[in-house]
């Protein structure tokens, strides 16, 4: 019973709330980053095109084998546990992960500082920078990712703790409103003053809602007689074999490749993170070129906001269609509406601007809000890879590591075919500032020359119209490959339900809400 107990608290509102805060500290600063570090290298620092493609492939590898590598530094103790006494409960976990995220919380929050001053060539910085960021990104991620699915097994507490992670991270977009009024790409003075207080709010931030987390959990591992004699049964039961012996990074990823699931997941989701960040890093391209001549400031403004806040706070209602319908439905229903959106806006044209608004927000916030039920999806994987594979004790970090690993050259596909696309099929090449020669647009040819420096203005009509079809083209060729993907997914339905109830099942009966790695 005291077990029990303990077990209860972590769902408590109290706690929902602080791990869900944790996402606000995060969304301040990536959603700033993401829409004005290529705007700021490109126009600010004029980083050449080969050091932009060289920073972005070294940054590409780092990017990919960062999230694997500290998810196997950080779960290896558990796969590699041969003896059942050695096993760490679910309350150390907790605190292990808390432990890395008081560390590495601020420490993402100093390295986003070194985006916005130059203080060194454009090339070093761009690739120092990117790599330092991601870093510590990754260490925060994965060991916040990595509570969700130690903290609840049920669907029913994950989808509430995703809940409140959304509901911050919807308040955390709102830095995406006060950067746009900051913003002057012709003096960084305001705008750097400006990243310093966010980092600062993100810093302390990460520090106090970690101790206080820390604090909680620390108070639950010393409760009574009955309580400690309960928390020296949260490890593994016995209803499936454990393995005896430890698991090696090999042996890790043999089992990996034949997880079937796992493999259709980061199939759709490679996608998924491409389209997100195309999304990102060429939404200020679209409202120049496509919207600038027919819009105020102040509505581009507003556009850009909303494009940002409105994915988290629908991803609310989404949250709750995934309680009556499950995940898997969900997120389905979302690639064809995708496709169906996009599919309209290309028989529509581009001459209809309100439609073209309409478009450009509601695609970002259903590509996003299908980003944000993802983690749910990876929770489940865990407890089939927990399953299939007969362990002592889930991998959570090492599998959202796994995830990222195939995943993760997405974020770096994306700005480079973006900046391939739009100079092939509009003749603008961002980095030469002047139209590239013999780019075809449609069935037009794009104009050549131009004095060094200077592109096509905004609303020319083969860049306009390049653009359109950048903004149209991409999410159907993303929706078809994922439809396919996602057709072949699954873990969802009844055989889901199986999968969590025999995770259930191989621990001990007060193991039902909190599970131990």
């Amino acid at each position: 019973m005291g077990a029990r107990r303990w077990l209860y608290r972590p769902a408590v509102p109290n706690t929902a709330v602080l791990y869900g805060s944790l996402a606000l500290f995060v969304s301040i600063l990536h959603n700033v980053f993401l829409l004005y570090y290529v705007e700021t290298f490109v126009s600010v620092y004029k980083i050449d095109k080969v050091s932009f493609w060289v920073g972005e492939a070294v940054f590409l590898i780092w990017n990919s084998f960062n999230d694997p590598l500290f998810g196997w530094l950080s779960d290896r103790a558990f796969l590699s546990s041969p003896q059942v006494g050695s096993q760490i409960t679910s309350p150390e976990v907790v605190l292990k992960r808390l432990a890395a995220l008081s560390r590495n919380g601020p420490l993402f929050a100093l390295s986003f500082l070194g985006f916005w001053v130059a203080w060194a060539r454009p090339s070093l910085q761009f690739l120092v920078c990117l790599c330092l960021y991601d870093g510590f990104l990754t260490a925060v991620d994965l060991n916040h990712n990595a509570l969700l699915a130690d903290l609840a097994v049920s669907a029913a507490d994950r989808t509430r703790l995703n809940f409140h992670c959304s509901l911050f991270s919807a308040v955390g977009s709102l830095s995406v409103f006060l950067s746009y009024c900051f913003w002057d790409k012709e003096d960084l003075r305001s705008f750097r003053l400006f990243c310093v207080a966010l980092a600062a709010v993100s810093a302390l931030g990460f520090w106090a809602v970690s101790r206080l987390l820390r604090q909680r959990f620390e108070s639950q591992l010393r409760p009574g007689t009955n309580d400690a004699a309960g928390l020296k049964e949260l490890g593994i039961g016995h209803a499936l074999p454990p393995q005896e012996q430890p698991v090696t990074i090999g042996q890790y990823l043999r089992q990996l490749s034949k997880h079937k699931n796992f493999m259709w997941f980061a199939s759709m989701n490679l996608v998924q993170v491409f389209h997100c960040h195309f999304n990102s890093n060429f939404f200020p391209l679209f409202l120049e070129h496509l919207l600038s001549d027919n819009i105020s400031a102040s509505a581009g403004s507003l556009l850009l906001g909303v494009s940002y806040i409105a994915p988290h706070l629908n991803n609310l209602y989404f949250l709750t269609l995934c309680r009556r319908y499950g995940v898997y439905q969900v997120i389905r229903w979302l690639f064809m509406l995708k496709l169906g959106l996009s599919v309209a806006m290309l028989l529509a044209g581009a001459d209809h601007i309100y439609l073209l608004c309409i478009f450009i927000a509601s695609n970002r916030v259903f590509t996003e809000g299908t980003c944000k039920l993802l983690n749910l999806v990876i929770s489940d994987l865990v407890d089939e890879d927990f399953v299939l594979n007969r362990r002592r004790q889930a991998a959570s970090a090492l599998l959202f590591g796994m995830v990222a690993l195939v995943t993760k050259p997405g974020q770096t596909f994306a700005p480079l075919i973006g900046t391939w696309l739009l100079c092939f099929y509009t003749g603008y090449d961002i980095f030469e500032r002047r139209p590239a020669q013999h780019a075809l647009v449609g069935v037009g040819v794009a104009p050549e020359g131009g004095p060094q420096g200077a592109g096509p203005a905004p609303g020319t009509a083969p860049l306009r119209l390049g653009c359109f079809y950048m903004l149209v083209v991409v999410p159907i060729i993303c929706a078809l490959l994922q439809l396919t993907a996602w057709s072949r997914f699954t873990l969802h339905g009844r055989k889901l339900q199986g999968i969590k109830t025999q995770r259930q099942g191989a621990q001990h009966a007060p193991l039902a809400d909190v599970k131990a790695i």
